[in-house]
């Protein structure tokens, strides 16, 4: 079965559109919940909230985990200021210039969704002069509500309090030429690409070689998704997770990036050069890279004494962790690479 790049694209969208910061990410933990039991995959939640997925495999004693996050960056409410707007703390790692002026959902804690945008308090250039020079922080940077608001009382009239979330406008497009461009790239298009793959394993009745667990984590952003609930079993886990594009990186929106070393240490040497093996058995097209100022699931698990081999790969990412943007080319090839890895053997 020929992999479809317009279906995974279509999941993508839908993905975005949900709502996940860390810490507020139930709503996109059930969306893959669900999607994998219409499968009759058997599923668990672990008690900090992250998914379980399990594949059985034709050996049970050596198994894999493949873990993407369906958490995104995003805000949290942390003070109602006197005329009635928000003053915000982040989640995640990512500068204030990376949201200014984009529009916001305020979801409070009864589920109600009510609408904004993140501003420079001193936004307007016909009021204060040299605005530019004033800087993007937390003491400059609001939420401003679009409802009647002229205190802090009616602002919480609506139902907004300290700790509720706030989520970014994703913006998602798909062009003409072939380019994905949304927030939240990092790392939905990872969980949607299993999502297509687990669909094809049952469509075509594909049996793997080994038991695998998909765990769509919840908190990596903040560094902690898929550290715990690991098997014994488990010999090898794999972070799907974005490639860092910039100067002096190798990574690219057409190919499938692989990482060697990022902040935490270099990844799995044999994994890694058994990704390149399948790759070139496979005619993938793929670039090894380095990111100095990143780290993942895989990378958090060993920290937490995991016993495992670690690796990592997945799709080009342009400007991560701001208005991110990746390829038709990147997303095949990162599915050929899952898909390659995932039913071959595992080695002893």
């Amino acid at each position: 079965m020929t992999i479809n790049v317009n279906d995974t694209i279509v999941t993508i969208k839908e993905l975005v559109n949900i709502n996940s910061p860390s810490g507020f990410a139930d709503p996109a933990i059930e969306y893959c919940q669900k999607f994998a039991e219409a499968l009759n995959y058997e599923t668990s939640l672990t008690h900090k909230g992250g998914l379980l997925i399990n594949v059985p495999g034709k050996n049970d004693d050596k198994q894999r985990v493949i873990t993407a996050h369906v958490d995104t960056l995003g805000a949290i409410v942390k003070d109602i200021k006197e005329d009635g707007r928000l003053k915000l703390d982040l989640i995640g790692g990512f500068s204030w210039n990376a949201i200014e002026g984009e529009y916001c959902t305020i979801t409070t804690q009864s589920g109600l969704e009510i609408s904004g945008t993140i501003c420079l308090h001193e936004t307007s250039v016909h009021v204060y002069k040299n605005n530019t020079e004033i800087p993007r922080d937390a003491e400059h940077m609001e939420v401003r509500i679009d409802e009647k608001v002229f205190s802090a009382d009616d602002t919480r009239n609506l139902g907004i309090e300290i700790g509720d979330s706030v989520s970014f406008e994703p913006r998602f497009e798909h062009t003409a030429s072939g380019f994905v461009k949304s927030r939240h790239l990092d790392d939905k298009a990872s969980v949607a690409m299993i999502i297509q793959f687990l669909k094809y394993l049952k469509e075509e009745n594909v049996e793997l070689p080994h038991t695998t667990q998909f765990y769509i984590s919840n908190n990596e952003e903040i560094g902690y998704g898929a550290n715990s609930n690991i098997s014994d079993k488990v010999v090898e886990l794999i972070a799907f997770d974005m490639g860092a594009l910039g100067d002096g990186q190798a990574s690219d929106e057409y190919t499938v990036s692989i990482c060697v070393k990022d902040g935490s240490g270099p990844y799995h040497v044999g994994l890694r050069n058994h990704f390149v093996d399948l790759c070139k058995e496979n005619d993938i097209k793929y670039k090894l890279d380095i990111y100095p100022y990143y780290a993942s699931d895989a990378s958090a698990a060993l920290r937490a004494g995991a016993d495992i081999r670690h690796g990592l790969f997945g799709p080009g990412i342009e400007s991560s962790h701001a208005l991110e943007r990746t390829h038709e080319d990147s997303i095949l090839e990162s599915e050929n690479l899952l898909r390659a890895y995932c039913l071959s053997e595992i080695n002893s």
